[in-house]
């Protein structure tokens, strides 16, 4: 079936209703940009890395979204321990493998964890979905050195031995499903200067995520949801700074009317 405006407006209404708790293990620089733009979207946020912790947080989330940003010892056993317990409790799992083919560390540490718990959904740009597939993958720092449609071979290899929804983003966003390929072409340049919006597309996933079982159409439907408000927000922003700040506004404002207008979907 067709992904439409009227479906990403209605997975959009489906969030604001139900205001699913989003649980996130994140990175340092963008855990307030992340919990606001879940909130601004209609989510319930909660940053929790404790290893003490995190199995108890899982047991009343929603979903679970784990993006490997700033690792340290302690955050990789709190993802290992969380991404088991939301298996066991069969809630959507979302990786973020931010700057994947960095470093050694960075790339074990995802292979490793996609591995023991196999995600719902994974996001990344072009150099960070190769990388997990590749080892001959290169990442820029956590900026992509890599066009997006080339990492599609990745995402599809990823998608078929995962059993999960590949999102590769980029100027164009590519979802890959099974037997499923769809693309978003709403954005703005402006949108890479902030640092963390690629995060928060992961996070937004998550929330679309929660509460609609096909991954596909709610992974979809966060990254049209992302973009149209990125492309309102540039409307009205002198740079950067402005820009992030408009970006949430347009999350919270967002309609069906402006979805309906500015949507540009290929399948």
């Amino acid at each position: 079936m067709p992904i439409t405006a009227q479906n990403i407006y209605q997975n959009l209404e489906l969030v604001r209703q139900r205001s699913p708790l989003v649980h996130n293990i994140t990175n340092y620089v963008v855990m307030n940009l992340t919990a606001n733009a879940l909130l601004a979207v209609g989510a319930s946020p909660v940053m929790a890395h404790a290893p003490e912790e995190v199995e108890d947080m899982v047991n009343i989330a929603s979903a679970l979204v784990i993006n490997i940003g700033t690792l340290s010892r302690h955050w990789v056993e709190a993802m290992f321990k969380a991404a088991g317990q939301a298996k066991k409790k069969g809630i959507p799992i979302i990786y973020d493998p931010v700057g994947a083919g960095a470093t050694p560390y960075r790339t074990r540490t995802i292979r490793e964890l996609i591995q023991a718990v196999p995600p719902t959904i994974v996001r990344g740009n072009a150099s960070e979905i190769m990388a997990i597939a590749d080892d001959t993958a290169k990442t820029k720092g956590v900026d992509s050195a890599a066009a997006t449609e080339k990492a599609l071979d990745s995402a599809r290899s990823l998608c078929e031995r995962l059993d999960c929804v590949v999102c590769v983003s980029g100027e164009t966003d590519y979802i890959v499903g099974k037997n499923s390929l769809t693309m978003i072409k709403n954005g703005h340049s402006l949108m890479p200067k902030i640092t963390g919006l690629g995060c928060t597309a992961s996070a937004l996933c998550g929330a679309f995520a929660a509460v609609n079982p096909d991954h596909f159409a709610a992974t979809t439907a966060a990254m049209a949801v992302m973009g149209i408000a990125g492309e309102i927000a540039a409307e009205h922003a002198a740079g950067p700074a402005s820009m992030q700040v408009n970006f949430l506004d347009a999350l919270f404002t967002l309609t069906g009317e402006e979805i309906q207008q500015r949507l540009k979907i290929a399948c």
